[in-house]
């Protein structure tokens, strides 16, 4: 049973399933005026194949019907996709039939009768179910696009950062080229530290686009990469030294990793050029802890010692470097004149804007 009038595209689209067809032709008469169309099933099996032509707004499924309960139809109704929005009607006024109706996935519920306020309470709530039904469309439509637009940011980002790093690499591979064909041997030292200062910011490039991530760099797994490279880059026989790292797993914004790995990086280059001599074998070690909001980071070795206020030993820029990357981080950074050895501490707050 269907209604055939000329405007039915027009109208709302309503399944109901009764085993009552007197009811259903109520039902039609009634909600047709109130610009409802209204299909009628008389069982669990024929409104499911209805509803599985499509072209069904929302449903009004009767609690009772002749071999079954509108509770048994109505988790069928809701485990297929997109699914309509369903009034469930019932005669009784048991309280844990509405409930148990709620939670197997109805919008609302209405008390079956036969008198114009009766149908005018169904209209409302099933507009009502329909705007909220069009409000979880709309919703879940907005999500997917700006989870389509975060996934291409993403994508375009990941895109920037490889080709930062592949610029850095070529930058990097020049100087290496030009150290080669370089005699003085205080030009090829300022070229390959130059070069590793690159490395230090095309590591953190590179583990960006790799690992897919935005705006953060896990700590760890950086620095034992960075120091990785640095020790095969520098280690041979004048210099046989070891770097051991131990690294709390933190996740640092972007331009404090790129900072935190240029300070790190020029205190292991210097204890490997000063702290033992040549041919001596040395360990530098490398820790990183976590305090609350607040990061330490101590570079030692067990060498010859350091004494900042003394004059540089080559050309000073690296001591200029740390002083600028220490007073970016907001930090606090010091050598520990009781240490055996060198020490240089490094404390800074992980919390923005401190």
């Amino acid at each position: 049973m269907s209604n055939s009038s000329g405007d039915a595209d027009l109208l709302i689209h309503i399944l109901y399933i009764d085993d009552d067809e007197g009811l259903a032709l109520l039902m039609q008469k009634n909600l047709l005026r109130r610009g409802f169309s209204v299909e009628w099933a008389k069982n669990g099996a024929a409104g499911l194949a209805r509803l599985g032509e499509g072209g069904i707004d929302a449903v009004v499924l009767d609690h009772m019907l002749a071999d079954e309960t509108g509770l048994d139809i109505l988790p069928c109704i809701t485990a297929m996709p997109d699914h309509p929005p369903v009034i469930y009607a019932t005669g009784s006024d048991d309280t844990s039939i509405a409930v148990a109706a709620l939670k197997a996935g109805a919008d609302d519920y209405v008390l079956k009768g036969i008198s114009a306020d009766y149908f005018d309470l169904l209209a409302a709530a099933l507009e009502h179910a329909l705007e909220r039904a069009r409000f979880r469309r709309e919703t879940a439509q907005a999500q997917e696009v700006i989870r389509q637009q975060r996934d291409l940011a993403e994508m375009l980002l990941a895109e920037v950062n490889h080709r930062i790093a592949n610029s850095l690499g070529l930058v990097g591979a020049l100087i290496r080229m030009q150290s080669s064909m370089t005699k003085d041997q205080v030009a090829i030292d300022a070229l390959h530290e130059t070069q590793m200062r690159i490395n230090a910011i095309a590591s953190v490039h590179r583990r960006l686009y790799t690992n897919r991530q935005v705006g953060s760099v896990q700590l760890d797994e950086y620095l034992n990469s960075l120091l990785t490279e640095l020790e095969a880059s520098m280690r041979d026989d004048k210099r046989p030294h070891r770097i051991m790292l131990t690294a709390a797993p933190v996740n640092l914004a972007t331009d404090k990793v790129i900072t935190l790995g240029l300070i790190v990086s020029e205190l292991v280059t210097n204890a490997f050029k000063y702290a033992y001599p040549d041919s001596v074998t040395g360990e530098i070690r490398v820790s990183v802890d976590q305090i609350e909001e607040v990061l330490k980071v101590i570079v030692e070795d067990d060498g010859a010692g350091f004494d900042p206020e003394s004059p540089a030993r080559g050309t000073g820029l690296g001591t200029r470097i740390l002083t600028a990357m220490a007073a970016s981080l907001k930090s606090d950074f010091a050598y520990d004149p009781g240490h055996d050895g060198t020490r240089a501490t490094l404390v800074f707050s992980l919390q923005e804007g401190k």
